[in-house]
């Protein structure tokens, strides 16, 4: 007789090692550990007024002929596998009448994410529940909060999402894992709500509609967020909702809080050019693969360019791969020299890394990168010897691979024509793990369980005094230059011209001394602020470089287009024409040091910048850093926001990206951020740089200088605590986009040094005056050595002896006498 009560006998987290396919991979089948956690329903009155075991449950036999049948056949999902579990418990073991069951995979593709399936039935299925689908501890960095701080930098967040559907049409089809973890990574990437309770709704909301389609099916979200309380592990909020609800709530069209509408957008209309059909189809089968760069032969920086664009052509490279196969780079880190490791007595190397995305398996891609070293003409060597290039995958989603045999794998000496992954020096290697920290930071190596801040931070720990320090390095490409075509469908890479040491570790890893480089500024404009019409003829424009060069300009900024308050519009035909002449001319001189002389060029108009370029010049400096002049931004901004990051990707020129919101005169109100401008320019210019150089087409990392946009969109006695903190706005803090990026400072004659001119001294016979830009010379001298104490990698200025001495002996001051 029982008590008609519901008792529940569990055993938890039984971990088994079963063939089960990965989400997006199907058919592919693979061993790996599935934890399974098993729940009987079972009166125990009778057991417990006995005190004997025969009127109970025996788990443990359940349990373990439970594993053995089981590991008698593959899985193509894991509601599969919770379907032949109830079968065998319901067909070998008459005692159960009602059992629960979850399932989930040990190594998830989405770490540290983790999936599972849950589901409880009875024998007769009368009272059988909607199985449920989970993607639990999915970590999202996004903008969230009311706070000032909070409304400029990402912080995680960490999703639990649940859906609890009807049975699958069939056994084994597979929920989709892999597009519902893209789906919820896109929607939260752009968000920026006040409240979790908003983001919370606004997911809940996006999954029900994506991934429900009958009445009563239900979504759960939970979301933590760990840095909402000082002394807790984290605030939360879960919510249910069904899709029928959303359908009587449709959702705002803005949130409750939000930084300035002009500059969050840009994600959210690139994001709005995307098919979600597409994005889903697309990321079914790919996997994100983590790829190291190194040359020391030849043409350094001209090799490992090269080898990411064959990366990118795999069909061009292997003969037997079909027309679907794909990788393309979607991240980069910065560029580094560094000294030779394990073998000494070679040069310098260049070192990066680069994230593709991919739908080749990992032995293929290994083919590939082999078939690119040879390619780009690597010679053979010692091991660890030199090297026209040299590629390592370094991870492979979250898996561990050895194709060695199980015998070989005590050591690594017999790695030749073998993969390992992760790549089994990784942890050893600045080289590696500087490059990678650049990009994925946060990543979990899938052996250590460290991040790879943290294996960073322990390498660096443990340096000694004297050892050689990384260098971070940009390169600019040789101009004019004749492309030609090459056999794999893209036309040779450029040489390089010169390339900038722009910072330095010393041997505990810390910055060491910088030079900052002074860039010259040639406005062949007859209108503009400081120097209109002083130099728009050849002849004069070619005097001012002269002496510029002489001075000891490391670039020159040719520009044809004023931005100075009120200017004149001009055409894109004759911005072009003032600019090409002055730059063809330029390296048209006997002089090797002015025809050498690094150029850019002061546009954001796409042809402007190509035309350019192709004339000579080896940089874009663009004052609205790609979106062109509209603000709030608007359709039309995303199309030249696609020309120029497309140009200047075909090109591999340097970009300088300055901060600005249109007009130079407007949109001075920062009150969205409490009147902070460094987490102002963050926020926006950070929301451009990460779609500049991050996705399909991006530039590269190492290619990319940041500008606040000193004098423009800002008020003009904020500008002076602006300078004080630059070397804030690349700083290395949590949710900071600007991280690492070299810093360009301009504020040379500007009309806010007008401002402190004219005040009077409060104490004193000084009364002010009102000045012009040739009588600021001074006021830019203070400025100058401000922006070198704050470590800015590149001055712009128009009058370079005076500003080269000011730099030089700031640089003295607060560098020493050999930065």
């Amino acid at each position: 007789m029982t008590s008609g009560t519901e008792d529940v006998i569990s055993v938890d987290d039984l971990v088994l090692i079963l063939p089960v396919s990965d989400p997006g991979r199907q058919p592919e089948v693979r061993a790996q550990p599935i934890r399974l956690s098993l729940s009987i329903f079972h009166d125990i009155t009778e057991a417990a007024r006995a005190d004997d075991l025969n009127y109970s449950v025996n788990y443990a036999s359940i349990c373990s002929t439970l594993e053995s049948w089981l590991a008698r056949m593959q899985y193509l999902s894991l509601e599969d596998l919770v379907t032949s579990s109830f079968h065998y418990i319901f067909d070998h073991h008459a005692e159960v009448d009602k059992a629960g069951i979850v399932v989930s995979q040990e190594s998830s593709p989405f770490q540290p994410a983790r999936l599972a399936c849950k589901a409880t039935r009875t024998r007769n299925g009368e009272k059988e529940t909607p199985v449920e689908f989970v993607l639990e501890g999915l970590k999202c960095m996004t903008i969230i909060g009311v706070n000032p701080d909070e409304r400029t930098h990402e912080q995680p967040l960490f999703l639990d999402v649940a859906i609890r559907k009807g049975s699958q049409k069939k056994q084994g089809e597979p929920f989709p894992f892999r597009d519902l973890f893209a789906s919820i990574s896109d929607h939260s990437s752009s968000s920026r709500f006040g409240t979790l309770e908003a983001f919370a709704f606004s997911v809940a909301r996006h999954v029900a509609m994506e991934f429900t389609q009958n009445a009563g099916e239900e979504v759960i979200v939970r979301i933590a967020k760990p840095m909402a309380l000082p002394h807790a592990k984290s605030a939360c909020i879960s919510i249910s909702r069904k899709r029928e609800h959303f359908a009587l709530t449709p959702p705002r069209q803005t949130s409750p809080v939000s930084a300035s509408p002009g500059c969050t957008s840009l994600q959210q209309l690139l994001h709005s050019r995307d098919s979600p059909t597409d994005r889903s189809r697309s990321s079914s089968t790919v996997h994100t693969v983590a790829i190291a760069l190194g040359s020391n032969l030849g043409d350094r920086f001209a090799n490992i360019e090269m080898a990411l664009r064959l990366l990118e052509v795999p069909q061009a490279l292997l003969e037997d791969l079909d027309n679907g196969a794909q990788v393309t780079v979607i991240d980069t880190s910065f560029m580094y020299e560094t000294a030779p490791m394990y073998v000494t007595d070679q040069p310098r190397f260049a070192n990066c890394a680069c994230i593709v995305e991919t739908n080749l398996e990992s032995v293929t891609l290994l083919g590939l990168l082999k078939k690119i070293e040879d390619v780009v003409g690597r010679v053979p060597t010692i091991r660890n010897g030199p090297r026209a290039i040299d590629l390592d995958i370094l991870t492979y989603d979250s898996e561990r691979i050895d194709t060695r045999p199980e015998d070989k794998r005590y050591d690594l000496q017999n790695l030749t024509g073998e993969l390992v992954v992760p790549h089994p020096r990784l942890a050893e290697r600045e080289f590696v793990l500087r490059p990678l920290n650049d990009m994925m930071p946060d990543f979990v190596h899938p052996v250590l369980g460290k991040t790879i801040r943290t294996l960073l931070y322990d390498i660096l720990s443990a340096r000694r005094v004297g050892e050689p320090p990384m260098l971070k390095v940009l390169p600019f490409p040789k101009y004019p230059f004749v492309a030609t075509p090459t056999p794999y469908g893209f036309p040779s890479v450029p040489p390089t011209a010169k390339y900038w040491i722009i910072s330095s570790t010393d041997s505990t890893g810390k910055p060491g001394p910088h030079t900052t480089h002074i860039m010259a500024t040639l406005n062949a404009t007859p209108d503009s602020f400081s120097d209109g019409s002083m130099h728009d003829t050849v002849p004069a424009a070619l005097k001012y470089v002269r002496t510029s060069v002489e001075s000891g300009a490391h670039i020159v900024d040719v520009g044809g287009c004023s931005t100075r308050p009120g200017a004149t519009s001009v055409s894109e035909n004759e911005e072009t024409d003032r600019v090409v002449p002055i730059i063809s001319a330029i390296r048209a001189q006997e002089s090797e040091d002015v025809a050498n002389v690094l150029i850019s060029v002061d546009t954001f108009r796409w042809k402007v910048a190509e035309a350019a370029v192709q004339a000579g010049a080896n940089c874009i400096n663009d004052v609205y850093a790609f979106t062109g002049p509209d603000y709030p931004l608007v359709q039309a901004s995303v199309e030249h926001f696609l020309q120029m990051r497309d140009i200047a990707r075909r090109l591999s020129v340097p970009v300088v990206l300055m901060h600005s919101r249109g007009d130079v005169r407007s949109n001075k109100d920062y009150s969205d951020y409490h009147g902070n401008l460094v987490s102002a320019i963050q926020s926006e210019l950070g929301d451009k740089v990460q779609a500049i150089v991050r996705g399909a087409g991006g530039v590269r990392r190492w290619l990319v200088i940041v500008d606040p946009g000193i004098g423009f969109s800002k008020p003009a006695d904020a500008q002076y605590t602006l300078l004080s903190r630059a070397a804030s706005i690349t700083a290395d803090k949590p949710g900071n986009r600007l991280i690492g990026y070299p810093l360009l400072i301009g504020t040379s004659k500007k009309s806010f040094l007008a401002s402190i001119l004219q005040r009077p001294d409060s104490v004193g016979t000084y009364k002010g005056r009102k000045t012009g830009p040739e009588g600021r010379i001074w006021a830019t001298a203070a400025t100058m050595a401000c922006a070198v104490q704050q470590g800015a990698n590149v001055v712009r200025v128009h009058d370079v002896l005076q500003m080269r001495d000011v730099v030089a002996t700031s640089s003295a001051i607060w560098n020493g006498l050999d930065s």
